[in-house]
């Protein structure tokens, strides 16, 4: 199964990166990687990550890189990664917005 990243997610990874290396860019780009390996690995088993309780949406999952939220949504033949967002911030109404 291929995967792919909404332009929203690359900013909100972006973000992150930019916020943690304001103190270290060693652990800004360690958890930019480790981000990106946890959906990676969404791969392996697209229907392990819960429903996002917020959009009660079968195709529409998370995965957890502590403290961040790796939202996605499933099609036939790909995972498209559509935010990554901090888990005390409130999603939008809409998730590919």
């Amino acid at each position: 199964m291929k995967i792919s990243w909404s332009k929203k997610a690359e900013k909100q990874l972006d973000q992150i990166f930019e916020y943690i290396a304001q103190d270290s860019s060693f652990y800004a780009y360690r958890t930019v990687q480790k981000i990106i390996e946890k959906a990676e690995g969404i791969t392996q088993q697209p229907k392990k990550g819960r429903i996002v309780p917020e959009y009660e949406q079968d195709h529409v999952r998370e995965v957890f890189h502590h403290p961040y939220r790796i939202i996605y949504q499933l099609t036939d033949d790909q995972i498209q990664i559509l935010s990554v967002i901090h888990d005390r911030r409130l999603l939008s109404d809409d998730p590919k917005y």
